[in-house]
């Protein structure tokens, strides 16, 4: 039962997600919400930290990522299942809520598979843009999966990227990206092998998903004053790159409990040292310091980016018809009384069933 006056969730499903996007565009979308991330981690210490909830199978994992910052909480459910692609399923779906700290309330519910590809490529951007050179221009892609464009279209908008060497075993893969950068105004070099892909790349960008470890870059591929933004190794048994990389660079991570677990950096002892990029954000530690510093910056996605994302998107669809109001809450007259409720709904008129 709906009552007039109700506490309303607004809920954002994809469709919606597609007409916002569309109406703002992509660059747009993602500058803006770069710039969110970007507040969000200057302001670390405001926020609940804790690493994901994962459930992890022989075929993928599933996990809840929460944070607070005293006003909201808000959290994601995800999925990361790479075989899905073979059932024509996507690898990575999910959902976010944002909450009112105070009431505990619910107050936006949203769909976070697009959001998700969204938030992932502009906390690279944002990370790129403390670690990369500054006079970086050509970024190599190494795996063209749903993640890549939205990884190329970031680095263009905010970093000005507009150069790509890419590489995916898989040429469909490369068709796929190639045709749907074609209207954005890039220079694509489709290259035969990931050592032919990084070969002049001031940034690479690693996006593979399979679930294991690997090794997509060795260590020979990397020179000097190369900024890699290592995206793929997001979860415990999976890398992409050669151990010996990450002797000879800075490495700068989200959170370091959980990136130690699932990131690039669980090849090393528990020691080896790195940074949270947090602290170069907020002036407290370097970031880029040479022209031929080698930075990594191991990826794996933190419940804060989504509450970034899940902000961000709250403000857009404000005054808008972007969204659709859910009756989630239950809102009866005497808040004590919920059983009230049922009662009322069992005495409503019924229609009568003829029998046949």
């Amino acid at each position: 039962m709906v009552q007039e006056g109700s506490q309303m969730v607004r809920y954002v499903g994809v469709e919606n997600m597609l007409r916002l996007i569309g109406a703002v565009g992509i660059e747009p979308y993602l500058i803006g919400l770069a710039g969110y991330i970007e507040e969000d981690f200057r302001r670390w210490s405001a926020f609940e930290k804790a690493a994901r909830l994962a459930s992890h199978s022989r075929d993928g994992v599933i996990e809840l990522m929460p944070t607070s910052d005293g006003e909201f909480y808000g959290f994601k459910y995800v999925n990361g299942h790479p075989k899905n692609t073979r059932s024509g399923l996507q690898t990575v779906t999910g959902f976010g809520v944002l909450s009112d700290v105070e009431t505990g309330y619910p107050r936006l519910l949203s769909e976070m598979t697009i959001t998700t590809a969204l938030r992932t490529a502009a906390t690279s951007t944002v990370a790129a843009k403390y670690l990369a050179r500054n006079d970086a221009q050509v970024m190599a892609i190494i795996g063209l999966g749903s993640q890549s464009e939205f990884q190329a279209l970031a680095f263009k908008a905010v970093n000005g990227i507009r150069r790509l060497r890419v590489f995916d075993i898989d040429p469909t893969a490369t068709a796929k990206f190639r045709a749907n950068l074609a209207p954005y105004g890039f220079e694509i070099v489709a290259a035969m092998s990931a050592e032919s892909a990084v070969i002049g790349a001031d940034i690479v960008t690693t996006l593979t998903a399979d679930k294991r470890k690997a090794t997509v870059v060795s260590d020979n591929m990397i020179g000097a004053g190369v900024h890699i933004n290592a995206v793929g190794g997001d979860c415990p048994g999976k890398t992409e790159l050669q151990r010996d990389i990450l002797l000879r660079a800075d490495v700068f991570v989200e959170l370091q409990a959980q990136t130690r677990i699932e990131g690039e950096i669980q090849q090393m002892p528990h020691d080896f040292p790195v940074t949270e990029l947090w602290q170069v954000i907020a002036g407290q530690a370097s970031g880029r310091r040479s022209q031929d510093q080698i930075t990594i910056f191991d990826s794996v996605g933190f419940a804060i980016e989504d509450f970034s994302a899940l902000r961000h998107l709250r403000d857009l669809i404000a005054g808008t018809d972007y969204y659709d109001e859910i009756d989630l809450l239950t809102e009866p007259e005497d808040p004590r009384n919920l059983f009230g409720l049922l009662t009322r709904s069992t005495q409503q008129p019924r229609p009568v069933l003829e029998a046949c």
